[in-house]
């Protein structure tokens, strides 16, 4: 996942409301293909990696967290939002990385401290293609 840390751009603010993030972090609509792209390859989002997707083979997918296939019915944008951006949140003991939370982090290798794994842009990919996930 090293590969995939976000360039150095300024972190987008955001607010929390409830379980959610209900507002985008880049004020439009994330693209699904891209986020398919994304949450597919194992060195990007690297989602397959803990989590089974629809269409990838079983033997390739981990299987240490839920599978996403009907997260875009049983889950908002706004509470992907907050499970990618920051899943301890919601789960302290949870060993799923946040993905653009940079703040209180531990054990962060230098080069990659205060840079988030995927830019506000991914996050928003990766909703879109969760969303379609029915």
């Amino acid at each position: 996942m090293a590969a995939a840390i976000a360039a150095a751009e300024p972190l987008v603010s955001y607010q929390i409301d409830g379980d959610a993030i209900r507002q985008s972090l880049t004020g439009k609509a994330g693209s699904a293909e891209q986020g398919y792209a994304i949450a597919s390859n194992r060195a990007d989002g690297g989602c397959v990696l803990c989590h089974q997707l629809p269409g990838i083979d079983a033997a390739m997918s981990g299987n240490l967290a839920p599978p996403l296939d009907g997260i875009g019915s049983r889950l908002s944008a706004g509470q992907i939002r907050l499970r990618l951006v920051d899943s301890s949140r919601l789960n302290p003991q949870t060993i799923m990385p946040s993905y653009y939370r940079t703040e209180g982090l531990r054990q962060v290798v230098q080069p990659y401290q205060g840079k988030p794994i995927l830019t506000v842009q991914q996050i928003e990919d990766v909703i879109a293609y969760l969303l379609t996930l029915k």
